[in-house]
This record gives structure tokens, sequence and C-alpha cells, in this order.
């Protein structure tokens, strides 16, 4: 089991960047890891992804181009680069591990992402 805590999410305006990190309690090697979002009254919705140690990552439609994942795994931590932020951004930020099969397993208590036109 792993727990995950979500931090550097703030308010910023438009076009700013923000850096978000989910450091886990334990180690992260044995989990492929994801960020998502959810915005008031919307689903949840997936926004990154990136595969155990050495594997690949992917970034949904809706960010490509502005958002990057990356895995320290060394410090059990895993980053989402977000650059030229939109309003359209503004949701809670989760980060998640999945051990194996479809579903993740363990999700962190999210991160409040604000960005102002």
């Amino acid at each position: 089991q792993v727990h995950l805590v979500e931090s550097g999410g703030g308010l910023v305006q438009s076009g700013d960047s923000l850096r978000l990190s989910c450091a886990a309690s334990g180690r992260i090697d044995y989990y492929a890891m994801g960020w998502f979002r959810q915005a008031p009254g919307r689903p949840r919705e997936p926004v990154a992804s990136i595969e155990r140690s050495g594997g690949s990552h992917y970034v949904y439609d809706s960010v490509k181009g502005r958002f990057t994942i990356w895995r320290d795994d060394g410090k059990n931590t895993v980053y989402l680069q977000m650059n030229g932020l939109k309003p359209e951004d503004t949701a809670v930020y989760y980060c998640a591990a999945r051990d194996s099969g479809s579903q993740y397993d363990y999700w962190g208590q999210g991160t409040q992402v604000t960005v102002s036109s």
C-alpha cells in the first residue's frame, strides 16, 4: 500500500505555469502513476500517466503540448509540469498509483488549481 500526497496547486493567471508534485509514502517503482483532475460539476478525467520506471508516458489530448509528466523513483515522487494554463484547467488535481491491471488502486487527497482569466 502507498499513501500519496499532492502539492503545488494554487491560484494563477491564464498563461502561467505550475508544477504539481505527488509524494509517496513508499516506493513507487512498483507502480504506474497517473494524474487526474475534476472540475466542479464534471466527472473526473485523466490528464497524464507514466508507466513503471523506464516505461512510456502519455498526456491526454486536452493538455497535450502544455503538460508534462515525469517520475523520480529515487524520491518516490511524480511530477506534473503545467505550462500555458487556461481557465478551463481549473480543477482539483489528483495523483494515483496503479499496481497491476487497469484500475488505479491508490489516490491522493487532491490539490486545487485555479486559473483566472
